[in-house]
This record gives C-alpha cells, structure tokens and sequence, in this order.
C-alpha cells in the first residue's frame, strides 16, 4: 500500500498540471477520491492492514487525500480565471466609452404638490409641524369631538392595533397634539402618511393628507375663505371658480366643502365632475368649540378655522391622472412626466 500511495503521489501532480478546463479537472478528481476513485479505495482496503501499520498509513492516506482536494482547488480556480480572461479578450471593450446611466424619473407627483403648497402657506407665514403615524384613539377621534359611539367613526375605516391604539386616519391629531403644547396664537399645517381600509381606482389603504389650522383673536369664516382661495388659486390658476358648500364635521362648526370649476371641462359637464361642473377637493371650518375645551383653550376668547386636503386628489387634478395607483406602481414612464 505504500507503494501505491507513492506511486499515486507521483502520477497527480503530473497528470494535474497539464489539466486545463474544469471538466477535466473534476474527472480528475474524480478518478482519485471520488466514489471510486484510487484514494478512496485505499481508505476502504485500511481495513486489512494490520493494527501496527494502519495508524501510520490511515495518517499517510489522509494526508494525501487533502493534498489532491487542495490542489484540484487550486486548479480549478486558475482554470476560472484564465476563462474569464479569454473572455475578456474576445470582447470588443472600449474604455473610453462613457458610461451607461440608469434610467431615472423625476419628483413624484404627490411630492411635487406637497412641495407646492407647503411653499405657499411657508410664504403666508404657517409652521410646518409633524406627529406620530401610530396614533392614540384619543387624539385620532374623540380630541376631535368624535366620541366611541360617533356614527362619524364609521367613515374613516380605521386599521386599529388595539382598542386604543391605531394608524392615524387623518393628519388632525397633529394639531390637537400641537394646541396641547402651545397657546395662541397658532398657525401651522401638518402634511404626512394617513390610513385607512379602502381600496380602488380613487383610493389606497395609505395616502398623504395636508391640514391646516389657524387660531387667534376675531379668527373668522373671512378668513379661512380668504386663505383657501390664495390657495387654490395659486395650485391651479387666478380664474379657477371657488364655491363653499354647507357641510358637515365633528370638529368644525360651521362646516364646508369647497369646490372648484372642474379642470377638465371648465364647467361644461363632463364624466370627471358627473356632469355638474364643480369637483370637490376638501373639506373646511371654523374649529368646534369642544375641541378647543378638550385641549384647555377658552372658546369665549379665540376662535380658529381648520381645513383637510387629500394630496393625491390635488395632484389627480392638476396632472389629470385618471387612477391613483399610477402613484405607487414605480413605472419610469408615468413618473419621467413631471
């Protein structure tokens, strides 16, 4: 047996360095240890070697053994680079080539009317404030004049964590958090990610809203109007129509909802405004004097208007984007428009 080991030590080294492709290389390796190759079989004929001996030549043959399987990696591993340099070479490679750039779109949409407005209200002197996307039952509802047993609840499709804990529906907590921290007078807007349990070609489970509030002495209806309008003259254009229609909110009173001239047909009627010629894009009014009790305010000496937009909505109107998942779906040709 020791001769065989010598004999075999001899023969894979030759036979090794003349192996250049790597299906040579593993039949190699194979004729040596695998299944049945020679060191295996050595391994098996231990068996009947004497007691005296086969401690040394066990030792001899693993030795031998880890030798191949480090030289066959070795091997392998030149044959590797010595192919991916033959196909470097085949190839026609200039190097002063100019690099490939990646396709790239532009701001988003949703991003481009959230910067558009934020700018507008930074000019009339409103604080950008943030808060919490996991919000307290407390501040999402019943701050808000929306108590447990309010029919109100049933329209915002809340996705609650628990009974007191859930994805805040609106942007509204903000401001109660906001009045909590601050006395009058106040002027801010909160932008950011609301939630709720709705799915369609005109809403998504999450969406961006924008709100507002502004509280002072002799803060009137004047002026909400008077805000909204520069507003939303400025996002579409100085003729766009405005109307105030009555309307209903647990934390405002009076309420209203404001529509305008519908942007695709100028009031004529189309299918975009059901033929009526006005679109509706939020939601307005004075503050509720209940809201302001619940955060430690005296109602008998401020008063204060608030207001609610949908940020998706506002760009739909202004880009004319007929479907608000084009917002999510990532596609390089809707987003390389704005």
């Amino acid at each position: 047996m020791e001769e065989e080991l010598v004999k075999i030590k001899d023969e894979y080294r030759k036979q090794l360095q003349h192996l250049v492709s790597e299906t040579e290389i593993y039949q190699f390796k194979s004729r040596y240890i695998g299944r049945n190759g020679s060191i295996t079989h050595l391994i098996k004929e231990l068996k009947n070697v004497s007691p005296e001996k086969r401690a040394s030549l066990g030792k001899k043959v693993n030795t031998l053994k880890k030798d191949i399987e480090s030289s066959v990696d070795e091997a392998l591993k030149r044959s590797r680079e010595l192919k991916k340099k033959q196909k470097i070479l085949e190839q026609e490679l200039d190097v002063t080539l100019p690099g490939r750039k990646s396709p790239l779109g532009s701001k988003h949409p949703v991003t481009v009317i959230t910067d558009k407005i934020v700018g507008i209200f930074s000019s009339l002197g409103f604080e950008i404030i943030e808060g919490p996307e996991v919000e307290l039952d407390f501040f999402n509802f019943e701050a808000l004049n929306i108590p447990k047993d309010h029919p109100a609840r049933d329209m915002h499709d809340t996705f609650y964590i628990s009974d007191e804990v859930l994805l805040r529906t609106h942007t509204s907590p903000v401001q109660i958090r906001t009045m909590q921290k601050t006395s009058p007078p106040l002027r801010i807007i909160c932008p950011g990610k609301v939630y709720r349990c709705d799915s369609d070609v005109s809403h998504t489970p999450m969406f961006h809203q924008l709100e507002g509030l502004m509280i002072d002495e002799d803060i009137s209806m004047a002026d909400l109007k008077g805000v909204l309008t520069i507003l939303i003259q400025q996002i579409f254009d100085n003729d766009t129509l405005i109307r105030f229609r009555p309307s209903f909110f647990p934390f405002t009173e009076p309420s209203a909802e404001v529509d305008i001239q519908c942007v695709m047909c100028r009031g004529n009627g189309c299918r975009v405004c059901s033929s009526t010629g006005w679109l509706e894009i939020l939601g307005c009014g004075m503050v509720h004097p209940e809201v302001f009790k619940n955060v430690g305010y005296d109602p008998d000496k401020i008063s204060g208007f608030a207001f609610g937009l949908g940020i998706e909505r506002i760009a739909m109107l202004k880009f004319s984007i007929n479907d608000i998942r084009l917002f999510f779906e990532n596609d390089l040709r809707f987003l390389s428009q704005f």
